[in-house]
């Protein structure tokens, strides 16, 4: 269970609500759904900072502008305010969350599904104060979990109701948030008393453990990847190992015994940290399980079927003594990217009959153990009635079957001590066993970089001069907060979301406040975003071969774009993207004179008012130009423009299609680009001549114009 830590140091303020909101969702509701099944026991990893965070909410001293205007009379809201709500009151799944509350549903379709923001301060004089006052209930109310929704009698009440809410029932609503909030340690606690569940931690705020111990051991899993400057202290490692053992023992009343490392990141020299502080046990991925022992353990040629089961299900011992377990990835995702397309009942079918498969291919010569560890939070709302049919069924079948048992980590490890040693732990994490999502961009590098200048400045001010203690105490806790792992999450071109502005700000925030609590003058370059709106971002597939489509606006054979290359540009309304995008895929590819450009959309355009939608793809190397393609009096129009003196002129028109999705081709000579040069471009949907989108959301994508050998050297 973890989420970012929001807090804005500046502001005082938090920046996002999904402490709050995930909190009457999924926090309490995990363990509770365990009690009527006591044979299931579960661990649950909580993370120090986001129990602190849930602590301030319930303390009444956490603030969000999402429950700021939540709690203003709607007929009090500002224009401001109300694009606001507009624009962030439908952030949740729109099919399990939204759609299936008609009322809620009623008013995302008022506001649209993707209005630019014209649209929407054009829309909000439609918005009654009723219909705001409405809106404000309900991102509150869809947000609480079924077992509170179809068990309190207020929010039973709220829900049948439906719409025409007075704000006593909505303050009403807001305070039922918090008491709930104000359950969820407790309840933990008293599960753990009970026996029935363990709790583990994790480092206080979530840093990647190896890369503080020492940035260099990323050439380890990275060999060819650029580094940043070297960030060396094992000594913030063990702080945040440390504080996350104090504050466990202050909040559950006893020491942790077990750690989950922040993404399951390890390295053979942090181990002496986790020792030094009591624990017995920690946990990572099966990759990291096989380089560690230099062997394969899936058969990728095989479906991915397992080598040696008996070597990822059963614990090791590591050179320190300290107990490891490895998550089984394939089991362990289906729970978070695939078991909710599924009908419960089917899903749950399918991993019993997996972990039967499992138990048939083991010896009998000990007690196995297989290790299913995701995330708590995030995959439930896409799953019907928050995934709460799924996991009543799993619990009731996992009860039942003779062959399987649940048991938390130690309990396992308790009655089955390894046997096995692991000489050496590689280091890696559960993502591609390697750390580039946090150290592998040109954008975290140079959060590093920031990151490592700060830290020497505190040091060199706390030699130089004296402080309060409670000055010093602040400066380092936000160099601890900003060591965090979730900034360089949104750094780089792996994840994109609509509030990583957010968290670029967040992170340079308490860099910055490093210097205010000691009363210095901050860098100006920690003003400046470490997003890089020139960056070059991946795509999933490259062009295999020439291609040849038709500009009709059609997919007219499967074939025609077959050997194009790929990228997916949908996000699909969850809790970190703000609405559907309307474009969902972009396809890519050439012959040798004309670069091809296909755009599809969440739906077919045809289904929308064709006459509102146009594109644009800015073109910055080798030249600066752009295309804008739109409809005028029922005619298609394609146009090339070239940049001069800072200003566009029209250059020439291209043939183009635009129906069901829409069809592009521009010469390579007409963009100044030979062969092997670099091509970088943007694209921009606009509706009603205004903003609605952007692909990438920062960066560009960048291409290679053929060589006369391309398709040769494709084809061998």
């Amino acid at each position: 269970m973890h989420q970012p830590y929001y807090r804005d140091p500046i502001s005082g303020s938090y920046r996002l609500p999904w402490v709050r909101l995930h909190g009457i969702k999924d926090y309490y509701d995990m363990p509770a759904i365990l009690e009527d099944f006591p044979n299931v026991r579960q661990t649950f990893n909580l993370v120090p900072s986001l129990i602190e965070q849930i602590n301030d909410y319930v303390n009444e001293t956490a603030h969000d502008k999402y429950l700021a205007v939540s709690l203003k009379p709607a007929a009090d809201l500002d224009p401001v305010e109300k694009k606001f709500i507009l624009e962030n009151f439908f952030m949740a799944n729109w099919d399990n969350m939204i759609r299936r509350f008609p009322r809620y549903g009623e008013l995302l379709t008022k506001r649209g599904t993707h209005p630019t923001s014209g649209e929407i301060q054009r829309t909000a004089k439609y918005f009654s104060s009723q219909d705001f006052l409405d809106l404000q209930v309900w991102f509150n109310l869809a947000w609480f979990d079924p077992m509170f929704r179809d068990g309190d009698r207020l929010l039973m009440e709220l829900v049948q109701k439906e719409r025409g809410y007075t704000e006593s029932e909505k303050q009403l609503l807001l305070e039922k948030q918090r008491d709930i909030l104000s359950k969820i340690v407790p309840k933990y606690r008293s599960m753990r008393e009970a026996g029935r569940i363990e709790i583990s931690t994790t480092p206080y705020f979530h840093p990647i453990l190896p890369l503080l111990w020492d940035s260099d051991r990323a050439s380890e899993c990275l060999p060819h990847s650029p580094l940043p400057t070297r960030f060396n202290h094992p000594e913030d490692a063990k702080e945040q190992i440390r504080r996350a053992v104090v504050f466990h023992k202050q909040t559950f009343g006893c020491p942790p015994l077990g750690m989950w490392p922040s993404e399951g990141s390890v390295s053979q020299e942090i181990l002496p940290a986790f020792q030094e502080n009591g624990l017995k046990w920690i946990a990572s991925d099966e990759g990291v399980l096989a380089n560690s022992l230099k062997i394969g353990l899936r058969d990728h040629y095989n479906s991915g079927a397992l080598t040696d089961p008996a070597a990822l299900y059963q614990p090791y011992r590591l050179s320190n003594g300290i107990g490891i377990i490895f998550r089984d990835h394939a089991l362990s995702d289906l729970f978070g990217f695939d078991y909710h397309k599924m009908e419960a009942r089917d899903a749950v079918d399918d991993f019993i009959g997996r972990l039967w498969g499992i138990h048939q291919s083991l010896p009998r010569d000990r007690a196995y153990a297989v290790p299913v560890i995701l995330d708590g939070e995030n995959a439930w709302e896409w799953y019907k009635n928050d995934g709460r049919d799924f996991l009543l069924y799993l619990y009731e079948r996992l009860s039942n079957e003779n062959f399987v048992r649940c048991a938390t980590v130690s309990e396992y490890l308790e009655e089955n001590p390894p046997s096995r040693e692991i000489g050496r732990l590689y280091a890696g994490s559960w993502i591609n066993s390697d750390f580039g999502i946090w150290i592998g961009h040109e954008e975290d590098r140079k959060a590093w970089e920031l990151l490592g200048r700060t830290r020497d400045d505190l040091e060199a001010f706390l030699i130089a001069g004296t402080f309060s203690a409670e000055a010093v105490e602040e400066a380092w806790r936000s160099i601890y907060i900003a060591e965090g792992s979730d900034w360089c999450w949104w750094y780089g071109d792996e994840h994109a979301t609509d509030t990583q502005a957010d968290f670029d700000e967040l992170f340079r925030n308490n860099l910055i406040n490093v210097y205010l609590a000691l009363g210095k003058e901050p860098p100006s370059d920690l003003q400046i975003s470490v997003l890089n709106e020139d960056r070059s971002v991946r795509v999933s597939t490259q062009p295999r071969g020439f291609i040849r489509p038709v500009m009709d606006g059609e997919s007219t054979n499967y074939f025609e774009w077959l050997a194009a290359g790929m990228a997916e540009i949908g996000g699909a309304g969850g809790a970190m993207h703000r609405s559907d995008s309307l474009m969902s895929h972009l396809y890519f590819g050439f012959d040798m004179k004309t670069l091809y450009l296909r755009i599809d959309g969440s739906r077919s355009f045809t289904e929308l008012d064709i006459n509102l939608l146009s594109f644009e793809i800015h073109f910055i190397k080798p030249l600066i130009m752009k295309v804008i393609v739109y409809y005028r009096e029922g005619l298609l129009k394609a146009e090339l423009y070239e940049s001069k003196n800072g200003k566009f002129y029209p250059l020439k028109t291209l043939v183009c299609g635009l129906k069901d999705i829409l069809e592009l081709g521009v010469a390579f000579k007409d963009l100044g680009a030979a062969e092997n040069d670099e091509i970088r471009f943007y694209i921009t949907c606009l509706w009603g001549g205004e903003f609605l989108e952007r692909w990438p959301s920062h960066g560009v994508l960048s291409i290679k114009a053929p060589t006369a050998d391309f398709e040769a050297a494709m084809w061998s």
